[in-house]
């Protein structure tokens, strides 16, 4: 046995050698011993400002971590600091060189026992150096480095120097790097006035910043605050009187007033973050063929996402977003004007009605505005419930996975449904039903029964299959069902994504990534990400063209009468959900798409909120203000009729009744346009005019001899 295992070790050195690996390590050896001989105190002191800017080139805010401003010497550390880091992270720190090489062995099994990282094998001077001196890639050169460039440090540096860099050095969540920011940022105390157990409930962060950030996921905070506790107890760092007065503490955050996070902010942030995730390699998902191969997958974004995220703060970057802030602030206003009689507050001081909207621009698929809740005077994080509240979204959801897959499927918008109540389907909304109706009125009508007849055609399967298409992030297994239909899914929708997915609808099907960053440089202006809209097919062009022209109905005649913008043509659909918990309008014209939500944060039922009440009041005083001075623009039609030649007949059409008295849709058919015997000419005029081409949709497409006047000023 011994002559076997002699003759696997000589085969590896000679495979280690012959194969180049050798030549390889010695290179990063080399490398490792010059980055270490050139640093010095002050390289652990370094920290670069990051900018971002909006559409028009404004500054929307200045991104810089803390470290430098709170940086604090060893022996201004409390002694509890250092003893709970060790605890926790690297008991062995006095002991070894930079390198637990005991540690790393058994990481390697866990690796190979668990056919992924479990367990971690890095000291406190690797993780050190991997802050500091390296990137975040997974491959086997880093690795290498990572351990020569720990060696080397602990050659030139004290342990307490190390601790001390350490400290100030690492990541605790919401810009604050270093023990000391995070004090100020959390508690608003310096780090010598922490309790124990707030020490500890700190120094939970640095682990998984997103994972135990203590604004958003404080019980997991609290969790692993707990676990350093036991740590500390069982290592006899502590007593056990100190380790229970400890866990017993009550958290309580005070953060300072001029700590805000508003929501154009959280969302450049996040979406900046999975740029450079994507520059990075990073292949994002959102089907799973089963739950371990779900949870690695989130394993894996979360570190690479707090990687990201933190160099955000510290890297330089100049971050050029689609944002417009004077849309923003339209959007924030109109939400704030029309829920302003509501101000009741929840128990932490919070106005307990909320609203949301995303506002995108069909031209480009992106973000122009984005509002996760009303306008309050409070300090720390703001939650944008825009995309980081999930939602039950009503009868908003049937055009994405019951109408438009229905029209798919070769319905028409004349064909004739059933509105009734059979056994084992739902109830429509007042408990009214119309018997034959026209598939057109059943959307226009919002009709559940209509909803859930098709979506039996579609099959569940089929129709969440689109929401997946789309990226829509919380589709759950109990999703594949016919309470779908209705808006019934496990965890819902964020305004996001439904302003995604009717915005797919509006670009015939296309779906388009409705981010907010164009683009991103280093502080010097070389571009490391540059936005390049892939877009993806989820319905047929036909069918998406067809569901437009049949949203126009639900404003023109249905649901949402009385929500029109004049002489913008528009379309878009009500949702509302049992006992009227929340309220959704989603629409859109030739040039923008906006979703709104109004409700509660934990749902409760107000009465008199529908889709059609506050969302779609939100919708249209907003939507008529950005629309203003554009020039009314026709939806596309849809290139083939989809329905029968009897159905595409013009109707017969009473010369005395004018287009607004009519029932069906008047101007808003865009299927077949009436013919004029005489050749008609049209001339458009406007006072302001960006650039020389003329939006789609402004022409009608049976116009002949156009005549465009254009005025524009200083010729």
């Amino acid at each position: 046995m011994q002559i076997v295992l002699l003759l696997i070790l000589v085969a590896g050195i000679t495979y280690y050698y012959a194969s180049g690996y050798a030549a390889e390590v010695s290179a990063l050896k080399a490398e490792a011993i010059n980055i270490v001989k050139h640093s010095s105190v002050d390289t652990f002191r370094q920290i670069e400002t990051s900018e971002v800017y909006d559409s028009n080139g404004n500054t929307i805010s200045i991104l810089k971590g803390e470290k430098d401003v709170y940086y604090i010497t060893y022996d201004h550390i409390p002694t509890y600091v250092c003893e709970a880091l060790i605890s926790i992270e690297d008991k062995k720190f006095y002991k070894h060189s930079g390198v637990d090489y005991k540690a790393i062995a058994r990481a390697i099994f866990a690796m190979v026992k668990d056919g992924e990282v479990t367990q971690g094998g890095s000291t406190i001077t690797q993780q050190l150096a991997r802050t500091i001196f390296l990137s975040n890639e997974k491959t086997w050169q880093r690795k290498v480095e990572e351990i020569y460039i720990a060696s080397e440090m602990e050659k030139k540096y004290s342990k307490e120097q190390i601790l001390e860099f350490y400290l100030n050095n690492v990541y605790f969540a919401n810009g604050y790097y270093g023990i000391q920011a995070a004090a100020k940022g959390y508690f608003s105390k310096d780090v010598s006035e922490l309790s124990l157990s707030e020490i500890c409930y700190l120094l939970a962060i640095p682990n998984s910043p997103t994972y135990y950030d203590p604004v958003i996921n404080p019980q997991n905070t609290i969790t692993r605050r707990d676990l350093i506790l036991t740590s500390m107890y069982k290592d006899g760092v502590i007593d056990e009187k100190t380790y229970n007065n400890a866990k017993k503490q009550e958290i309580v955050l005070e953060r300072p007033d001029s700590v805000k996070n508003n929501y154009v902010e959280t969302y450049v942030y996040y979406c900046a973050t999975k740029a450079l995730m994507e520059t990075e390699g990073f292949e994002f998902k959102n089907d799973f063929a089963s739950e371990e191969a779900k949870e690695a997958y989130e394993r894996a974004y979360e570190e690479a996402y707090n990687n990201c995220n933190a160099s955000l703060f510290t890297s330089g970057y100049r971050i050029y977003t689609s944002i417009d802030l004077n849309k923003q602030q339209k959007l924030q206003t109109t939400i704030d004007t029309k829920l302003e009689e509501f101000t009741d507050v929840n128990d932490e001081g919070i106005l307990a009605l909320q609203g949301a909207g995303v506002c995108i621009d069909n031209s480009t698929g992106m973000t122009v505005a984005i509002v996760g809740g009303r306008s309050q005077d409070v300090s720390g994080y703001t939650l944008n419930r825009a995309f980081q509240s999930f939602r039950q979204p009503g009868s908003s959801i049937k055009p994405l996975i019951v109408y438009t897959p229905a029209l798919e499927m070769g319905y028409a918008p004349d064909d004739i449904v059933m509105d009734e109540k059979f056994e084992g389907g739902p109830e429509n909304a007042g408990g009214k039903y119309a018997g034959e109706i026209t598939l057109r009125d059943a959307v226009a009508y919002s009709k559940n029964t209509v909803a859930w007849q098709l979506y039996e055609q579609v099959t569940p399967e089929k129709g969440i299959g689109y929401l997946n298409t789309l990226g829509f992030s919380h589709i759950e297994k109990d999703d594949y069902g016919m309470a779908a239909c209705l808006g019934g899914l496990t965890v819902g929708v964020s305004p996001l994504e439904m302003a995604k997915g009717y915005a797919t609808i509006f670009n015939d099907g296309y779906m388009r990534d409705p981010g907010c960053i164009m683009k991103i440089t280093d502080a010097a202006g070389n571009i490391l990400y540059e936005a390049n809209q892939e877009e993806v097919q989820v319905y047929q062009e036909n069918a998406a063209r067809t569901m437009t022209d049949m949203l126009q109905s639900v404003i023109a005649v249905g649901t949402a009468k009385g929500n029109d913008l004049g002489e913008m043509p528009c379309a878009g659909k009500t949702g509302t959900t049992n006992s009227n918990r929340d309220g959704w309008f989603v629409g859109y014209t030739q040039y923008y798409t906006t979703s709104v939500w109004v409700g509660y944060d934990i749902p409760k039922q107000m009465p008199g909120l529908t889709g059609s009440s506050y969302p779609a009041d939100i919708w249209q005083e907003y939507m008529m203000d950005i629309h203003e001075g554009l020039l009314p623009a026709e939806f596309l039609r849809p290139v083939e009729y989809i329905g029968t030649e009897e159905q595409q007949e013009e109707p017969v059409i009473d010369d005395e009744e004018s287009p607004e008295d009519q029932e069906g849709q008047g101007e808003f058919d865009q299927e077949n346009p009436q013919e004029e015997e005489d050749t008609v000419t049209y001339q458009l005029v406007t006072q302001t005019f960006d650039g020389t081409e003329i939006p789609p949709g402004v022409i009608p497409e049976n116009a002949t001899d156009i005549q465009i006047t254009t005025t524009t000023e200083g010729q």
